[in-house]
């Protein structure tokens, strides 16, 4: 059973930045991708960001791309997202998910992946 344990959510005003940290443990983090989804109020979760199991490989949802970028450390089993330029429609609880197979990518299907956490709320003000 895999336990992952986000931190690093905060209040932001637009425009600022948060650094979100998740440490994995219960599984050998470095044979599996891992990503970060989001959900807010009213909504389906949604995926932000993934990236591959040797860190050579990140993708992103496009309303993301060039203000977050998704980071891990295998050797401290974290997974990290550095969010930039953020907006008020950002403000959402931020999961952090690990593939349900080894070695696989279960791309942005929100039912292909394992959420071990509570999340961490992010939230930016206008």
């Amino acid at each position: 059973q895999v336990q992952l344990v986000e931190s690093g959510g905060g209040l932001v005003q637009a425009g600022g930045s948060l650094r979100l940290s998740c440490a994995a443990s219960g599984r050998t983090f470095s044979d599996y991708f891992m990503g970060w989804f989001r959900q807010a109020p009213g909504k389906e979760r949604e995926f932000v960001a993934r990236i591959r199991w040797s860190a050579d490989i990140s993708y992103y949802a496009n309303f993301v791309k060039g203000r977050f970028t998704i980071s891990r450390d295998n050797a401290k089993s974290t997974l990290y997202l550095q969010m930039n330029s953020l907006k008020p429609e950002d403000t959402a609880v931020y999961y952090c998910a690990v593939a349900l197979d080894r070695r696989a990518d279960p791309g942005m299907n929100a039912n292909l992946w394992s959420y071990g956490g509570q999340g961490t709320q992010v939230t930016v003000s206008s």
